[in-house]
């Protein structure tokens, strides 16, 4: 309990100090209203403390922990997106025993080889579904929940054809259950209703992978958004017979949007807030799990090389719009089909919420590439990364002097 009020104590003292400035402002007005006797001025002067109530409060998150406290909801789970007060008391008095981890970001060169056999095998699949504290951004904490303790989950790569044994354990210091639909599988719940597995306990699913192409899974466990909204999403590839094309360097990205009762950049611990999810306005847009990790992965090819991203979206709201700034991307397997022609010479693709794609190009000049979901202001919530590429440069492909960039 007390390593959980250091997490919080920002949000404490800040609480408590707009709690005293709301008294006294209200103190002042009331000793004010004594002494006046006009009635245009007490609507004035109530009306003001009002909205300067609500300036200070509303941004900075308000201090309840059942929010919101009313809403209707038409989605299949019972209980919805809402925070129960009975979870809030159980996160704090279990807060001890979750994981704190330094860096919640699926790093993007952790990507499984491409597959070179060419018969087809059982492949054996072991995730853990685990709930940990780590950072959003620099000082802003956030209770993820995570499979394998990384935001997105594992990439997982198979061959179409495979026989599939997925075994799903749900970490015993979870307070949710939780599951695993594959958008890969055919059946019900793309598997989510066999994998449903409580706190301390572990279900398998067997299903064969029947069609090639990038496909995205995800928790489904009641309320499904809720929890992709706490990171619990990946991509499973599922390759033609044959394989890929060969390139160079392979990296795994997906963005997602997480949902704080706090304002952007506020300090602290943050709880979710279910009307913001509702209402599709994330205070955090990013990829594989946080802000401003990228330089510290390196995420480097030489020129001449070709790199293929992986890209996915675990939503649960908003379109990406992948863009490589200084790039055109020479392939886009569209909609994550592998087995259709890619689309060449693309500028910016579209991967909806649930969606994915694979994107191709060679880099012939050296520099830092960044890229971004196009939806610029979100690059100011966190979407954005850098690719940095190593060579000699070609003049006559690039040629000026290059200017700091500042302002606008």
């Amino acid at each position: 309990m007390f390593q959980a009020l250091a997490f919080i104590w920002e949000y404490v003292v800040q609480t408590v100090g707009l709690f005293i400035a709301f008294i006294a402002a209200a103190i002042f007005i009331y000793l004010t209203l004594r002494k006046s006797h006009s009635r245009w001025m007490t609507i004035a002067l109530v009306a003001a403390f009002l909205g300067i109530s609500i300036f200070f409060y509303v941004p900075n998150g308000l201090p309840s922990f059942q929010y919101p406290f009313s809403t209707t909801y038409y989605g299949p789970s019972s209980t919805g997106p809402v925070l129960p007060l009975s979870h809030v008391w159980d996160f704090f008095t279990h807060f001890n025993q979750f994981e704190q981890v330094a860096d919640i970001s699926h790093d993007p060169n952790d990507v499984l080889p491409p597959i070179t056999r060419t018969m087809v095998a059982t492949d054996t699949v072991d995730i853990t579904a685990k709930e940990v504290i780590s950072q959003i951004a620099p000082g802003v904490y956030f209770n993820f929940w995570t499979f394998d303790g990384t935001v997105p989950g594992p990439m997982i790569r198979v061959m179409q054809g495979d026989t599939v044994v997925v075994t799903l354990h749900n970490d015993k210091t979870s307070l949710h259950p939780h599951s695993i639909d594959f958008h890969a599988v055919i059946g019900p719940g793309g598997g989510a209703p066999v994998l449903q597995t409580m706190p301390g306990e572990s279900a398998t699913l067997t299903f064969k992978a029947l069609h090639p192409g990038i496909f995205v899974y995800h928790c489904a466990s009641p309320d499904a958004a809720n929890h992709m909204a706490h990171g619990m999403y990946g991509l499973i590839v599922v390759e033609p017979p044959g394989g890929l094309p060969k390139v160079d360097k392979e990296y795994y990205l997906m963005q997602g949007e997480f949902y704080t009762a706090g304002a952007l950049g506020r300090q602290g611990l943050q709880i979710d807030d279910p009307q913001a999810m509702l209402d599709g306005n994330p205070q955090y847009i990013v990829f594989n799990g946080r802000v401003g990790s990228w330089p510290g992965y390196k995420m480097q090819a030489n020129v001449g090389q070709t790199v293929r991203i992986f890209v996915g979206n675990g939503g649960v709201n908003l379109i990406s719009s992948f863009h490589v700034i200084g790039e055109v991307l020479d392939r886009v397997y569209d909609e994550g089909s592998l087995t259709s022609q890619p689309v060449t010479n693309v500028q910016t693709t579209l991967v909806p919420p649930g969606g994915a794609t694979a994107v191709e190009f060679t880099f012939k000049e050296p520099g830092n590439y960044t890229f971004v979901d196009h939806a610029l202001a979100r690059m100011d919530r966190g979407a954005w990364g850098i690719l940095h590429a190593t060579g000699t440069p070609d003049t006559s492909i690039y040629n000026g002097v290059v200017k700091p960039m500042a302002g606008h």
